[in-house]
């Protein structure tokens, strides 16, 4: 009986579970931005979608993950809001790769942080099959300027939605590692999931 009692004061003195708003929030139309984080092989991530698709996927083991959401506020809309459900076809499509079971996304993408030339030279790496690689000269050549090699680097360095656009992809023309938003460990190790043997020393 004594344990009993115990046992009601207990859970009694455990707060209530937070409602989840996501549902009201996005039927209010004050949901414009949702994001989850996942904890992956490349370290903790930070998913971001809108209704056009995702949005951005963010490095945030080693960076400020405020700073992340304060830029979406600002350059997408302040109505950014925790919504892990929404994130679940991304998150579950991030771990399949990981795993080695997915080579290819199937995820829509909202491409409005990005404009112009960049735009255009992350599209081209959009279309790098699973496992291959190519040059800074080569996207920047499909993007419509062979020449702007540094300007593609540049692109591809600001690549809001890395890993599922697949800037790890990317090369020195001799076959070095180039660079990485997420570090060079990060790109070794993509490298690594999809097979890829043919890296020279950066």
């Amino acid at each position: 009986m004594i344990d009993i009692e115990n046992e009601l004061r207990r859970t009694a003195a455990l707060p209530a579970p937070l409602p989840d708003l996501t549902e009201p929030a996005a039927a209010a139309r004050l949901l414009d931005v949702a994001y989850a984080t996942l904890d992956s092989p490349v370290g903790r991530l930070l998913l971001a979608t809108t209704p056009r698709g995702l949005i951005r996927i963010a490095y945030v083991d080693h960076a400020d993950e405020d700073a992340v959401l304060a830029h979406l506020a600002t350059q997408v809309s302040p109505r950014v809001l925790a919504a892990p459900r929404r994130l679940d076809e991304p998150r579950r499509e991030l771990d399949e790769y990981f795993a080695g079971r997915r080579r290819q996304f199937e995820l829509p993408l909202d491409w409005r942080l990005v404009r112009g030339f960049a735009r255009r030279v992350l599209e081209a790496t959009a279309n790098i099959p699973y496992g291959a690689t190519a040059t800074y000269k080569q996207v920047a050549g499909v993007a419509g300027n062979p020449r702007a090699s540094r300007a593609a680097g540049n692109a591809l360095g600001s690549n809001p939605i890395p890993i599922v656009v697949p800037c790890h992809r990317i090369l020195h023309s001799h076959g070095g590692l180039g660079g990485y938003t997420g570090g060079l460990d990060k790109k070794r190790r993509l490298l690594a999931v999809e097979g890829y043997s043919g890296l020279k020393q950066p």
